[in-house]
């Protein structure tokens, strides 16, 4: 069902509606042709009680010796009169309205309840039994038969019985077809009009939801990639303005949380330096050797944290403008530096995709990334590929790898795994925390694994450059 409809909302809700006014219309045409097969087929009933009514009259009042002709002249193709000295139906299989017999009774005009025996029925079609005029026998039977090229006689019978005054009975049979369930085409043209035109109506007035709507979408999309988003306009129903107002609301305080955020980490960091510049120079004036040295190398290590800590607030800032920028320049330009100071990083596939990125942050990131691979794997090996929507980056090391309880601890800053990142090869755990903290920033998502083949694969998703 999801294929047959439209993509966008607008095209849904129309092709909803047209599809149920088509089926209200269908059903309205349904219920005329049936109500008008029952309207033919009572019209026929009364036809053929009134002209037995009126028949059976003319033979009582007639002489014997013309009872024949009338019933000749009574006849038609459809139905037969015959006198016998039984009625054809019987008080065992007469069923049908009681309308039917009075009907026959107002047209014999008489109070003498004489018997008048009716049996509506419907059946499959069979031809009727031959017979001629003569006592017991339906006079002129045989001649009933469905015109050349047509369908048998209908289904539909009327049989009636009615007792003359001479103790005889006026039997007809009377055989109509049902009227044939034929759809009014002519209603096919006033549909298909209104139909085209309520859907011209809703394409306009839809537009004041769809409008807001895709505005929405756009803008959600562009705050999770990182961007900066104007607040959009808050226009079309009621409900729409205040999701608009509620979405710039939202879209403000989130960004003065990360600013304030990134600012108090930032001042953290830069208000430490002078303290620890003073340490360092009272350090250098310890006179014995083994506590000044200790001394500096802890003055030392606090430094470190604190300019790992400002590279970190400054990878969470998102001053930096958005660019429209080509994966394979990107990563050949990174495989270019790597290669200029001596580092073994190559290259696999790289597709052809475009990023919407702020350059430098993420230039930042992917060079961390490639940098911990190289040092704690020897090498590394960069792909990427679209995938769906997304690019997807994987950088493979040949390392000895990751304890997997600790693939998701060490993204949290400041964690160090001393078994394979010691602090010897340089680094205060704040790589990763920096690097994820960009890919979110942009949108993205990055995790770890380790590969079967042996070594750690780091695996970047970013959304790629909308087309529509």
């Amino acid at each position: 069902m999801r294929g047959l409809l439209p993509r966008t909302l607008r095209g849904q809700i129309i092709a909803l509606i047209v599809v149920a006014l088509a089926i209200a219309q269908a059903l309205t045409l349904w219920l005329f042709v049936d109500q008008r097969a029952l309207a033919v087929r009572s019209a026929l009933a009364i036809e053929a009680a009134d002209r037995a009514g009126s028949t059976a009259r003319l033979l009582e009042d007639a002489p014997p010796d013309l009872r024949s002709e009338i019933l000749q002249a009574a006849s038609s193709s459809l139905v037969r009169f015959a006198i016998g000295p039984t009625p054809l139906v019987t008080g065992e299989t007469g069923n049908a309205p009681n309308w039917i017999e009075r009907r026959i009774r107002a047209v014999l005009a008489t109070d003498d309840p004489r018997a008048v025996r009716v049996d509506l029925h419907t059946d499959q079609p069979r031809p009727p039994p031959r017979a001629g005029p003569g006592a017991g026998q339906m006079h002129g039977m045989g001649q009933m038969r469905a015109p050349p090229g047509q369908p048998p006689v209908s289904t539909t019978a009327l049989d009636l019985s009615i007792a003359l005054a001479d103790g005889s009975w006026l039997n007809v049979t009377s055989r109509f077809r049902d009227p044939p369930y034929q759809w009014v085409w002519s209603e096919a043209l006033p549909f298909a009009l209104t139909a085209g035109l309520l859907a011209i109506v809703l394409w306009f007035a839809l537009a004041r939801l769809t409008g807001p709507l895709r505005s929405l979408a756009g803008a959600a999309d562009r705050l999770g990639r990182g961007e900066d988003v104007e607040p959009i306009a808050a226009a079309g129903p009621e409900e729409m303005r205040r999701l608009a107002l509620s979405f710039n609301d939202m879209q403000a305080r989130l960004d003065r949380f990360v600013r304030e955020r990134t600012q108090l980490l930032g001042a953290l960091g830069h208000d430490l330096r002078s303290p620890l510049t003073a340490l360092r120079v009272r350090a250098e004036m310890v006179e014995e050797e083994e506590t000044r040295e200790r001394m500096i190398a802890t003055i030392e290590e606090m430094r470190e944290m604190v300019e790992a800590t400002l590279a970190f607030s400054r990878g969470m800032a998102t001053n930096e403008p958005v660019e429209t920028v080509s994966l394979a320049g990107l990563i050949g330009g990174l495989a270019r530096e790597f290669d200029e100071t001596g580092l073994a990083v190559t290259t696999g596939e790289i597709d052809d995709a475009e990023l919407r990125i702020r350059p430098l942050s993420m230039r930042r990131a992917l060079r961390n990334l490639i940098e911990n691979a190289v040092r704690y794997g020897g090498r590394a090996a960069v792909s990427a590929r679209k995938q769906g929507g997304s690019v997807v980056i994987r950088i493979d090391d040949e390392g000895p790898g990751i304890e997997a309880r600790e693939l998701e601890r060490v993204f949290e800053p400041f964690v160090r795994l001393e078994t394979s990142r010691s602090r010897e090869t340089g680094g205060v755990g704040l790589g990763l925390s920096i690097a994820r903290a960009a890919v979110i920033a942009h949108g993205g998502g990055i995790t770890l694994e380790n590969r079967p083949e042996g070594g750690l694969r780091v695996t970047v998703t970013l959304p790629g450059e909308r087309t529509a």
